[in-house]
């Protein structure tokens, strides 16, 4: 009984963290398509994210029966604007691969250091997930890369901290819905001052505001409520981990969307990564 009693939650998890990590890849597929071909600015688009993210998530609220709780901190809002914005500008000159390698490169070191002061215990068999899904994600992306500039690469490494940062702060809340609608309240107006502050910079474009929305409302809003309901139930390794499955998806979703061909070298960087962050979670754990 205590073992299926367990498996619901495992199961519940499990669905969570999976349609989470897709919003995550449909975001990044939405930034990279409204920064590399329109015509916005990464501080509008920063800022159109983050306003209609908070919309859609109090809409979310407003339609959950109960009354509407107080939730969030200014802390974790300020962790999730630093990477928004850090992102946005980072890939006005980044390579979708050395974006990729650097923002979840940082995540991961941020998520392993941050176990490893809380007391995490890695077994040899997560220590052999962790290295098998580093290489595989570096042999899939290592091929087209070159050296980054050195400003859009701090950038990208900073993004990754501060995504690493409010993932760790989002671990245990009670209620992630609110949770992550007082933090998309919080960061909204941090978005339009800094929106505010790169005024004469601004280029305002239809095409680009679109993507914007449906980056913030949808694989943004609601990606990062589910993110943080998965939350509850990952250890730091594995939820470090799994998120270097995400740009794994985007190179596949590059390959349906786009019309990119697949080959071994793809298959196998997808298929040791995956595999890598299988042998991370701990399934003794609910």
């Amino acid at each position: 009984m205590p073992d299926a009693a367990r498996a619901p939650s495992r199961l519940r998890i499990a669905t969570l963290a999976v349609l989470a990590l897709l919003a995550f890849a449909g975001n990044s597929l939405l930034c990279r398509a409204a920064l590399a071909n329109t015509d916005i600015d990464p501080a509008s688009f920063t800022a159109i994210r983050i306003l209609s993210g908070a919309m859609m998530l109090v809409l979310l609220l407003a339609v959950r029966p109960g009354p509407l709780p107080a939730a969030g901190s200014w802390r974790s809002a300020a962790a999730l604007f630093t990477y928004a914005l850090a992102f946005s500008f980072a890939y006005t000159e980044l390579s979708a691969g050395t974006g990729a390698l650097l923002l979840f490169g940082a995540v991961q070191a941020t998520m392993l250091v941050a176990g490893l002061f809380m007391g995490t215990r890695w077994s040899a068999w997560q220590a052999l997930g962790l290295a098998l899904a580093l290489a595989g994600l570096v042999g899939l992306l290592w091929p087209g890369l070159t050296a980054p500039p050195a400003r859009s690469a701090a950038l990208m490494l900073g993004a990754g901290v501060a995504w690493g940062i409010y993932t760790l702060r989002g671990r245990g809340l009670p209620d992630a819905l609110a949770a992550t609608t007082g933090n998309f309240m919080r960061a909204a107006p941090m978005a339009v001052l800094a929106a505010g502050i790169a005024w004469p910079w601004l280029k305002p474009d239809l095409d680009g505001a679109l993507l914007a929305l449906a980056s913030g409302a949808l694989t943004s809003g609601l990606g990062y409520a589910l993110w943080y309901a998965a939350l509850r139930g990952l250890s730091p390794q594995a939820a470090g981990s799994s998120q270097l499955s995400v740009p794994v998806i985007t190179a596949l979703a590059g390959v349906v969307l786009l019309g990119e061909s697949i080959d071994l070298r793809l298959a196998l960087g997808a298929l040791a990564v995956l595999g890598g962050i299988a042998l991370t979670l701990d399934w003794r754990k609910a």
